[in-house]
């Protein structure tokens, strides 16, 4: 089961989309400089359909895409949700995973955005060049599979 932290209107982790990140908790991942250490223990509330029902309520109209924050212990849960929030919601969704790479199984047509790749402090976050992180949009074409296009870059724009 997934539980969350807390959550917020946020603008600069999904370009172009007024998102509201849902902190998960439970993170196996444990990056060393890592700025929210406290999302490691298995703390905060259920996570599940009918909450995100009532976080979006707080912001009607005004978000655009729901991103999930974590959530590494169970990916399974985090794909089910992504799938309600793309389907019954009607929002753009999106996972920030700290793994290198997503579990075997994990189904892209039910993300819009996925980034990958835990924090490393000497290589920095998504606005540094050098960084490890990758985000990525999902992207489906008429005829196709979904596949990952890294769009990393776009956080460079300014530098």
């Amino acid at each position: 089961m997934l539980k969350y932290y807390n959550y917020d209107i946020v603008f600069q982790e999904i370009p172009d989309e007024v998102t509201l990140a849902v902190n998960l908790t439970g993170c196996p991942v444990h990056c060393p400089g890592c700025h929210s250490p406290h999302l490691w223990e298995d703390i905060g509330e259920p996570l599940d359909e009918a909450t995100l029902r009532a976080m979006y309520a707080d912001y009607p109209g005004e978000v655009t895409c729901i991103c999930l924050m974590g959530g590494d212990a169970d990916p399974a849960a985090v794909e089910r949700l992504c799938a309600f929030i793309r389907q019954e919601m009607g929002l753009r969704s999106a996972w920030w995973s700290g793994r290198d790479e997503l579990p075997e199984g994990i189904g892209l047509s039910h993300f819009d955005y996925v980034k990958t790749g835990p924090y490393v402090a000497a290589l920095g976050g998504l606005k540094n060049p050098k960084t490890n992180q990758r985000l990525y949009r999902v992207e489906t074409p008429p005829d196709g599979l979904p596949s990952l296009r890294d769009i990393t870059s776009i956080f460079w724009r300014h530098l």
